[in-house]
């Protein structure tokens, strides 16, 4: 067994810190193997802490003291507590200076956490609890202080010293070297520390506030990237105008600055003034990226902007809190990615990606609330349920008190506690004061963990002409909560009359929002001259799970003609995921597969030969559900038959409609189109065409795809092409593959690419191909963002073959979750996850899952991180 020792940390065991420091002095001395970082802290005791201890705890880890000195006065060893993680000073002060001198070595840092190597780059990630790897603080985010930097070192290596703030001063120095400080005026928690040195190219721009502060934009990256540069650089300017215009929040410093790093556990993180990346989020240019990551990169840009507010200026209390600014912020960048493209498509792909994984994380093992009891790793809590569920929660207070009321209450919340570290009460607190309402209720949504469910029945009274609907709700059991107290949920629900036309709902509204509160609730429509087709959960307003039992005619109906867009495209997800389930249960009983319904076809003609202005949308229309939706959707996973139904119900599609798919693809087919939003729509569009030709695999089609490939000018055409070539079990695909690295060999993102493509074939020999790229000499384990494009595509992306019957799927995935333990417990705990959904297997899977998980749980060392994932998995 592991000898990792698993510590519990509760909520209800928070108390205020004994300590605060009003101000950190920091020097660093760097070099890769030798930084040796000097602090001075001005220290306090908390008055409004009512412990009197004359002991102060400072958290630190992987960390070599050279001195301690309070006041001027060195201490000696008996002044003083050392262990792995503590540094406990006994001080009876009530203020005083306490100077630390510590070495640290980032080259051997391969956590990612705290400071370390990047290539030759050196750079830091403190959130959640990195910056105790740099020195001994109290590592806590309720612990604001302001910070001075001064940083020192080879002018040749690391001509580029950036921190957080404004420039203070420079200077050059004896041996090379020379200095840097900089002055961050407003006090943050340590984990929004950021320090990167290297050596550096940078795009510089500039953006006029509506204060007219004249704000310096900088975005650094390796000298062969920079041309990658200027999407990131728009996408920034972007988001600090719509961030005004939004929600009234302006920039504070005289820079604002990115750096990209390539090796970086997560996305991006928003140090204040100094948001350090992941390569992903800030490199684009047309040629090396695809559609999809021109999106990405603006939604994280702004995510991270959007943080400088949400996020850094009001903090979390504790990291129990988290979902405050992570929910919050992910909200912010929902609404500014719907204002810069689509707001139909935007809120399809959110809802899509909720309900496939995070309605998954909440009926499993790993089910927590939004604002959770306790965690034993706050780096496993970095979850979809605390960002998007987080999101979906605070747009259901959007829904309920409307745009303006909503952004009365956002701006109370920013005025009331700014410089701050609060909790999502005094977030909820804000809106109620605003508005003068009471969410009591509402807040069992942050304290509950599950999806609640949400049966609808209706009846229609022709004599009295009214309409009622019956709504049951109740949630069901999830880890340490066996009961549940009713949701306040916002239910947006419309009519249609059966030409397709809206029926008006009191006041001429055509959409009205209704809150369930108790556990059965009725509400009933006067003056509906004929039974109607309810539109149910418009824009997708709450995050349940909605059981109406629609004859298949109504659904295509919706899909005919609901003017709600998410509930139009839903009505067509509806009667797709019924038509592949029938199939399915036909392949279970070996029964001849139900053919496609008239109106369906008619339903699809009607798009393909009318498009609409959306053509984005368009594609989103006439898409099927994806396979890890619709395995959610099942009691037990039969893989194999959902894969054969959902390719028979895709090939049914592509013969009945083969010459309108031809044709529409010919006529968006453009092989020199370029980035705009009616270019991106007009390639998804065309590309979703080719996806249905594909599904013939006939000599014609796979011509058409191949020349695609070989004539595109932009990543999105190439990849659309080549991920068509991927599933095929013909050995030309080979030299298109073997084309495509020799072309972008020397891009690391690119290639990255090639690899997920491999990593997530249908091909049979899948699993034996992604053995074969962990040989690569591109490959490397020490890098994330390579980790997740075999490895982790492979688990998640491939289900086929992650859960093949003999079990080698779970077997190679717990072998490398075991292999990057060592490396990166960060990384190796996310991996983990895949194999924590077990329960929803046959048997004999369970049994092979099981055995892993048991395996993994045997190894030691193993960190807590892993460790907690994999003991609430095999306790499920």
């Amino acid at each position: 067994m592991s000898d990792t020792q698993q510590k519990t940390i509760y909520l209800k065991d928070y108390t205020v810190p004994e300590f605060l420091i009003s101000h950190t002095t920091l020097h660093f001395n760097l070099s890769a193997d030798d930084t040796v970082v000097r602090s001075k802290l001005s220290i306090q005791r908390n008055p409004a802490c009512k412990k009197a201890s004359p002991n102060l705890t400072l958290m630190g880890e992987d960390l070599e003291l050279i001195s301690i000195a309070i006041d001027g006065q060195e201490l000696s060893s008996e002044d003083y507590t050392l262990n792995e993680q503590t540094l406990t000073i006994t001080q009876s002060a009530d203020e005083f200076i306490l100077e630390i001198s510590n070495r640290i070595n980032p080259v051997s840092n391969t956590a990612l956490s705290g400071l370390y190597e990047s290539k030759k780059m050196l750079c830091t990630q403190c959130e959640a609890e990195g910056f105790r790897r740099i020195t001994w603080y109290l590592d806590r985010p309720d612990v604001m202080s302001v910070f001075d930097v001064t940083m020192e070192a080879d002018i040749n290596l690391y001509p580029v010293l950036l921190s957080n703030g404004n420039r203070a001063d420079s200077g050059t120095l004896d041996n090379n070297k020379h200095w840097v400080s900089w002055q961050d005026p407003f006090p943050k928690p340590s984990y929004l520390f950021a320090l990167v040195a290297g050596d550096l190219a940078c795009l510089t721009d500039s953006f006029t506030t509506c204060s007219n502060q004249h704000v310096k934009l900088e975005v650094y990256v390796e000298e062969h990237d920079l041309d990658k540069t200027q999407h990131a650089m728009q996408s920034l300017k972007n988001a600090m105008r719509w961030d005004e215009e939004a929600f009234g929040r302006e920039y504070d410093l005289d820079v604002y600055m990115i750096v990209a790093v390539s090796h970086f556990n997560m996305g991006a993180m928003e140090n204040k003034g100094l948001n350090v990346f992941n390569t992903k989020y800030v490199l684009a240019s047309e040629k090396t990226a695809t559609d999809t990551d021109f999106e990405n990169i603006e939604a994280v840009i702004g995510h991270e902007y959007f943080h400088n507010w949400s996020g850094n200026r009001v903090t979390c209390r504790d990291w129990f809190q988290l979902s405050l600014k992570e929910g919050f912020t992910v909200f912010r960048d929902q609404q500014f990615t719907a204002h810069q493209t689509s707001n139909a498509v935007k809120r399809i792909k959110d809802v899509n990606m909720l309900r496939t994984h995070q309605f998954a994380e909440d009926a499993g093992p790993l089910s927590h609330p939004i604002r959770p009891d306790s965690f034993v790793e706050i780096n496993n809590f970095y979850t979809l349920t605390i960002y998007e569920k987080g999101a979906e929660v605070v747009r259901m207070l959007h829904t309920l008190l409307g745009n303006a009321g909503f952004r009365k209450g956002c701006d109370l919340y920013f005025e009331r506690h700014d410089g701050q570290a609060v909790t999502t009460d005094d977030f909820v607190k804000a809106l109620e004061d605003a508005n003068d309402t009471d969410f009591t209720q509402f807040k069992n949504w942050y304290k509950q963990a599950g999806t609640p469910v949400v049966d609808v029945s209706t009846e229609y009274n022709a004599n009295e002409k009214t309409y009622t609907l019956t709504f049951e709700q109740h949630c069901p059991v999830t880890p340490g909560q066996a009961t549940k107290d009713n949701f306040l949920i916002p239910i947006s629900i419309g009519l249609l009359d059966e030409s397709g036309q809206e029926i008006p709902l009191g006041d001429g509204q055509t959409t009205v929002v209704l809150a369930l509160t108790d556990s059965e609730q009725r509400f009933t429509f006067d003056n509906i001259n004929a039974k109607p087709t309810p539109s149910i959960l418009r824009s997708f307003s709450a995050p349940i799970q909605l059981n109406h039992a629609l004859p298949i005619a109504q659904k295509i109906h919706l899909f005919q003609h609901d003017s709600d867009t998410f509930n139009r495209w839903e009505a067509g997800q509806n009667t797709l995921s019924q038509l592949i389930f029938d199939s399915v249960e036909a392949i279970q009983n070996k029964q001849t597969l139900p053919s496609l319904p008239d109106a369906l076809i008619e339903a699809f003609r009607s798009i393909l030969q009318q498009p609409l202005n959306d053509l984005a949308y368009q594609a989103l229309l006439l898409s099927l559900p994806s396979k890890a939706y619709l395995a959610e959707q099942m009691i037990v996973i039969d893989i194999d038959a959902l894969y054969q139904a959902h390719h028979a119900v895709k090939k049914a599609l592509s013969a009945a409609l083969s010459p309108l798919w031809l044709s529409n693809y010919n006529a968006y087919h453009q092989v020199d189109a370029g980035i705009t939003a009616q270019d991106i729509a007009q390639r998804s569009f065309k590309n979703l065409c080719l996806d249905y030709l594909m599904a013939q695999q006939d000599a014609a089609t796979v011509t058409l795809c191949t020349a695609q490939f070989d004539a595109a000018q932009n990543m999105t055409d190439q990849i659309a092409a080549l991920s068509q070539l991927n599933h095929t079990e013909s050995p030309q695909s080979a030299p298109y593959f073997d084309a495509f690295y020799q072309q972008w060999q020397t891009e690391d993102l690119v290639i990255d690419k090639w690899f997920a493509l491999q990593a997530c074939s249908e091909k049979s020999n899948a699993l034996d191909d992604v053995k074969r790229l962990l040989q690569h000499p591109d490959f490397d384990m020490k890098t994330p963002n390579r980790v997740r494009s075999v490895i982790s595509t492979f688990a998640m992306a491939n289900p086929l073959h992650f859960n093949a019957a003999d079990g080698s799927g779970y077997a190679f995935i717990a072998d490398n979750i075991i292999a990057l333990d060592a490396i990166n417990p960060q990384v190796a705990a996310r991996l983990a996850n895949s194999l924590s959904r077990w329960k929803k297997l046959d048997t004999q899977r369970q049994q092979l899952v099981k055995q892993q998980l048991s395996r993994i749980q045997s190894q030691t060392p193993l960190s807590k991180d892993v460790l907690e994932i994999v003991t609430r998995s095999l306790a499920a």
